[in-house]
């Protein structure tokens, strides 16, 4: 096999798929080809997920399974949110493996690449230090990952937030902000290649520009984004967190049409005890007064948010609390976890007393409470005509998002037909299903940038 080939697995969050990116951009960089298939690799690089437990386990099984099959001068690294935090017990689990980076510094895996290239090492070469330098060091290579015509631009990383539940700031670090002029430079080198959607992300996009003394970071970085780039279709904002969604952010999304009336913003539960134990902020009444302006501000808002259901300490009270929330506010979309137990977080000494089949059990009725919103919501757009950026055809039909769906989490518009690969497209929507739709070609309608029809 060729020496200078590398395979790279990305497992977990988009956050993850962007590091990924980038880490293969530092490859190529330095005279290395990608190989889609893993055989024909010389060096196999998992980008590893350790946010839960059954992250932790994916990626464990991953590791185990090319660790199994490697083959004779095959080099395995091991990087990522796991090793980042659990990096010997990672080598202690899957013997194997040749290299352990942190999510810390990916940015240095050319340099942990040529070092493990020298010569065999009897145990693993770890490269795990602990402080984080996004935005100062970031190695000439864009925090990007393209898929089709998306792509997620990383705009800070780590967190400051005490979530007692959340072992992010364990892993990441503080919150580390990129410099903002970096940001709308790469912001229009993807608008160069006709882009249509921006997918703006970190651990917490409110709170981008706290560490460089930024105040109103996100919105000032809007504001500016949509003069620097003004040509991509949508902006989406993922990751909110409640209370830093400010009247001026409302204000500067509403104005314009670029920045799509879609807001993720994980709220994780509804009962004030509850959120006070996750360390999480309880003031209800600021959610409804804050999504009650922006639904005024941008009628056609799509809000998506995500509960944990058995969280140490809930009880059937508390739990009804969460399902009268979901039934009061009405959301587009929810996500839903089940607490996963993490050593070393503020909330281990709770321990994890919910038993498993309640956790599984309250999971169920929540979701089945939210499908019914879902579809209801879906079904008050049959009839009318959306933008829709198609991302695949075949046997007569088209795949397609629109504006409420964000990628890889959200639902599709199934349309008749086969419609351009890329471009955005009027669909009249005929169906509704639970998380999709299905519609037709409205050819009657012209689609300008950044306009919901």
């Amino acid at each position: 096999m060729n020496p200078k080939t590398f395979h790279l697995i990305s497992l977990g969050c988009a956050k993850n798929t962007v590091d990924s990116s980038s880490m293969s951009q530092l490859m190529l960089k330095s005279g290395y080809q990608l190989s889609e298939k893993l055989e024909k690799a010389a060096i196999l690089i998992v980008n590893t997920c350790g946010f839960i437990g059954p992250a932790r386990q994916e990626s464990i099984e991953v590791l185990g399974e090319l660790a199994a099959h490697k083959r004779k001068g095959q080099i395995l690294i091991a990087a990522g949110c796991l090793t980042q935090r659990y990096g010997a017990e990672v080598a202690r689990q899957v013997p194997g493996i040749d290299g352990i980076l942190g999510t810390r510094r990916w940015m240095d895996i050319v340099d942990l690449v040529q070092q493990l290239r020298l010569g065999a090492h009897p145990e693993p070469l770890y490269h795990l230090p602990e402080t984080p330098t996004l935005g100062s060091d970031e190695s000439g290579v864009q925090f990007i990952a393209r898929q089709g015509s998306t792509a997620y631009l990383k705009i800070a990383d780590g967190c400051r937030r005490p979530c007692a539940f959340c072992a992010i700031p364990l892993i990441k670090g503080p919150l580390a902000s990129r410099p903002p002029e970096v940001i709308l430079e790469e912001a229009r080198s993807l608008q160069e290649t006709g882009l249509r959607e921006l997918v703006l992300i970190a651990q917490d996009t409110t709170d981008y520009g706290h560490d460089l003394g930024i105040k109103e970071g996100l919105a000032q970085l809007l504001e500016k984004l949509v003069v620097a780039a003004p040509h991509i279709d949508w902006i989406r904002i993922l990751y909110a967190y409640p209370g830093y969604v400010t009247d001026r952010l409302i204000d500067v999304m509403a104005a314009h049409p670029q920045i799509l009336p879609y807001l993720d913003m994980p709220l994780q539960h509804a009962h004030p005890a509850t959120l006070e134990r996750m360390r999480r902020p309880a003031n209800l009444e600021w959610v409804h007064r804050t999504l009650d302006k922006m639904r005024r501000a941008m009628p056609d808002l799509a809000f998506r948010t995500t509960f944990i259901v058995g969280y140490p300490g809930e009880t059937e009270t508390e739990f009804q609390a969460l399902l009268d929330f979901v039934e009061e506010i009405r959301f587009d979309r929810i996500g839903t976890f089940q607490f996963s137990f993490e050593t070393g977080t503020p909330s281990e000494p709770l321990g994890d007393p919910v038993p498993a089949e309640v956790k599984q059990e309250r999971y169920e009725r929540l979701m089945e409470r939210q499908a019914a919103i879902s579809l209801q919501k879906n079904q008050a757009f049959v009839g009318r005509t959306l933008p829709a950026l198609i991302e695949g055809q075949g046997d007569g039909l088209s795949v397609g998002r629109t504006y409420r769906d964000a990628p890889e989490i959200d639902g599709l518009v199934i349309i008749e037909g086969d419609l351009p690969v890329g471009e955005i497209q009027p669909v009249k929507i005929t169906g509704a299903m639970t998380y999709d739709l299905t519609g037709v070609p409205d050819t009657g309608q012209v689609i300008q940038t950044g306009n919901l029809i």
